[in-house]
């Protein structure tokens, strides 16, 4: 672009007239690159904007209060009603006067956003019109961001093809995205995918819905679906909404397996909680996805994947994320219910049992749509599978749980804590899911991680109520809780009752939602007592090598002698990530001191020491652990029997 043409389109009327023509706005930037690109796909990232704005260095940072009081002195009088009918050019001119306003103001477009969210809008259709002069004429991104944001208050399906356009920018994509949620969703998601898919399949299938190829898009939608159980949980859901995954199911022909298995998958990761925010409950045909998933998975033929395919989803609606969505009277229910009796099967009975599936499929559909499931030669899989759906199988199809929903706040058992394995092959491990009245407490207090693991929770006593309040975190954000908080709540005995109470949440960053203010929870206190008793002492979601772990993690604390005659001190126990049957002992030790160093100016080091499970009793092998760790000097671990030593 020209010089002049990388001057701003909307000037003061007392500027002198530019010597060529003004520069394209950038929605017309956008629209011209996209008509260049062949075959109209979507470039993996956006288009960068004809004029980015300077990188200037850090200087001190404006409060958000007088941000927000800036840029509202700014908006609100020509967002404002007026009592005289109001035209295109009245819009213009408003349009520029927010260009020349918002150039003197060093804001960014999330400060935007959240200023116009609050905006009182009198006449909406002028808001309305304004928002379309300034996405479709603006050649600066604030003032396109403003107009971003009164569309999405109050936008239209016929802005839907301004904003597919300008959502091709690099910097303007997270906000058109938004707009178009409230509008268009598959628009949106594709818009979405557009910029953050990565891998040829993915690519592929974006390039397909860019251009309408709906047999293509089949095609490419198969090949992604063989891979669900390994995609990040927000691809997930937009990749379901831009192919409208719910209406396919539908639609799918009865030999269609692979894409039931593959909707199957895409429903886990939705649901996951492991690095942020459930994706499902943002997702608005999840109810109907989950449904038209129910109808037909009783095509699946009885293989292992299809198994585990089927108990995690039944998993998720017994006690995920997913209760929480707008169900309606017995809808979901009535979903576990038929999962249930399909899974009650003799022939999917029989591959718990380690036996053939009688009458399971030979052809091509029923093995070949495994995805991330095990492979040729995986046997160590295939068999912490089966293991995982025998201690697994019952779990979602209890019904007591059901029954202290139903009785509400008059019941004695509103609480329920249950241990959730999630499948071998997942990224996921453990939850410990926290149920009050029937409704998961993590995913609809706190949505940026899952609760603590069980060992946390329970083997340490932190839920039991004693004479004296506790503080206990439930659960902490996946970053730490540094950066995006954690969940505190506050325990306490009252006469005949516990109390959940003094719930303390850091304040979340500005955000366009409100944070729900959380209520003091009464549990009858024999059975709260009860409760957690049952939950401390339920292994049965165990697996050796993490029953292991446990009697080690409990020794140490039994026994803290053994580690301080070592000037050492637990730091984590547990089963390895990457490997379930490994058993991982962290402990933070002292260096030996150097000649004439006091000890406690030593440095401390990390040292990982690895145990193998050997099929021994896990009650044998945590005593020969704590035996080693009481007579021979952890610090001497590195290089020997799967030690490894790691500097602070």
């Amino acid at each position: 672009m020209s010089a002049p043409e990388e001057r701003g389109a909307l000037t003061p009327t007392s500027a002198p007239a530019p010597t060529s023509a003004p520069a394209l706005s950038l929605y017309a930037h956008a629209l011209r690159l996209h008509r260049a690109e062949p075959g109209g796909r979507l470039p993996e990232g956006g288009y960068a904007l004809p004029n980015p704005p300077e990188r200037r260095r850090r200087r001190t940072r404006t409060p958000w209060k007088a941000v927000c009081a800036a840029l509202t002195e700014v908006l609100a009088p020509l967002t404002a009603a007026s009592d005289t009918a109001r035209t295109e050019a009245d819009a213009a001119r408003a349009a520029r006067e927010i260009h020349l306003r918002l150039a003197e103001l060093s804001v960014r477009g999330g400060h935007v956003q959240f200023v116009v969210a609050e905006l009182p809008l009198e006449d909406e259709d002028w808001a309305r019109a304004l928002g379309r002069c300034l996405t479709r004429t603006g050649s600066g991104p604030m003032a396109v961001c403003v107009g971003l944001a009164l569309l999405t208050r109050l936008g239209e399906p016929e802005d839907v093809p301004c904003l597919r356009t300008l959502g091709q920018l690099q910097d303007l994509a997270s906000h058109v995205v938004r707009a178009l949620d409230a509008i268009d969703r598959p628009t949106a998601a594709l818009v979405w995918l557009g910029h953050y898919a990565r891998g040829p399949e993915l690519r592929a299938l974006v390039d397909a819905l860019a251009v309408g190829d709906e047999p293509s898009v089949r095609g490419r939608l198969g090949t992604v679906l063989r891979e669900a159980g390994v995609v990040q949980p927000e691809t997930a859901r937009r990749v379901a909404e831009a192919v409208r995954l719910d209406g396919l199911l539908r639609e799918a022909g009865a030999r269609d397996r692979r894409l039931v298995a593959g909707a199957g998958r895409l429903l886990r990761r939705m649901s996951s909680v492991n690095d942020d925010r459930a994706e499902i409950l943002t997702c608005p045909m999840a109810v109907r996805l989950f449904e038209a998933f129910a109808v037909r998975a009783a095509e699946l033929p009885p293989t292992l994947d299809h198994y585990a395919i089927l108990l995690s989803v039944a998993l998720e609606l017994h006690s995920g994320p997913s209760r929480l969505l707008e169900w309606g009277t017995g809808r979901r229910e009535a979903l576990l219910d038929g999962l249930d009796s399909l899974l009650s099967r003799p022939a999917w009975r029989a591959l718990l049992a380690g036996e053939p599936a009688e009458g399971s499929d030979s052809d091509s559909d029923s093995g070949s749509d495994s995805g991330s499931g095990p492979g040729p030669g995986s046997a160590s899989v295939e068999r912490r599978r089966v293991e995982w759906a025998r201690r697994m199988a019952r779990q979602p199809f209890r019904r007591d749980i059901e029954h202290a929903a139903s009785a509400g706040r008059a019941s004695a058992g509103r609480l329920r804590i249950e241990a959730t394995v999630l499948d071998p092959v997942d990224p996921d491990v453990v939850e410990t899911r926290i149920l009050i009245d029937g409704l998961p407490l993590v995913p609809a207090a706190f949505g940026r991680g899952p609760a603590h693991a069980p060992e946390y929770l329970l083997d340490s006593g932190r839920l039991r109520a004693t004479g004296e309040p506790r503080e206990v975190q439930l659960a902490e954000a996946y970053c730490t809780e540094g950066c995006c908080g954690a969940l505190h709540v506050t325990i306490r005995r009252d006469g005949n009752h516990v109390v959940w109470s003094d719930w303390r949440r850091p304040a979340p960053p500005p955000s366009l939602l409100p944070a729900r203010e959380l209520p003091e929870y009464r549990f009858e206190a024999a059975a709260y007592d009860a409760e957690i008793e049952r939950a401390e002492n339920d292994h049965s979601w165990t697996w050796p090598a993490r029953r292991t772990a446990r009697l080690i993690a409990a020794g140490l604390r039994d026994r803290p002698e053994l580690l301080t005659r070592w000037d050492a001190e637990p730091w984590w126990v547990g089963t390895d990530f990457r490997n379930r049957d490994l058993i991982a002992v962290s402990l933070r030790c002292r260096t030996r001191p150097a000649p004439g160093q006091d000890g406690e100016e030593a440095p401390w080091q990390y040292v990982m020491w690895h145990i193998p499970e050997d099929g021994a009793a896990p009650e044998h092998l945590a005593a020969a652990a704590l035996q080693r760790l009481a007579t021979v000097d952890p610090r001497t671990y590195g290089g020997g029997v799967g030690g490894r030593q790691q500097g602070a």
